[in-house]
């Protein structure tokens, strides 16, 4: 099963480290890199509020447990956002590629 997990870097920086690790170890074909997002959020009993870097992780629901133990490894967040969902469809020969590029 084909996944999209989002993840939240602080800086370009981080998410750049972050994206290069997952890539390398096969647990992502690719990743895009956006921003940077501004981010509305509830943290430590109040509204907070941050510019952020979003990560768009293209892989596989097997891999989501290393792509967790990466992600933490490398970030700078007490709590990091990852998170993910479901493709439900997509280009076959776009999806085959996905599974090439992954473990």
């Amino acid at each position: 099963m084909h996944i999209l997990a989002f993840v939240t870097a602080g800086n370009t920086k981080e998410a750049h480290r972050i994206a290069h690790a997952l890539v390398s170890e096969k647990l992502a074909a690719c990743v895009n890199i956006v921003g940077p997002v501004a981010s509305i959020f509830w943290w430590q009993g109040k509204i907070d509020r941050a510019s952020e870097v979003l990560l768009v992780i293209k892989s596989k629901k097997r891999l989501l447990p290393k792509i967790i133990k990466v992600v933490k490894a490398h970030h700078s967040y007490v709590v990091p956002e990852i998170i993910a969902l479901t493709i439900v469809g997509g280009e076959k020969q776009y999806l085959k590629w996905i599974d090439d590029s992954t473990r």
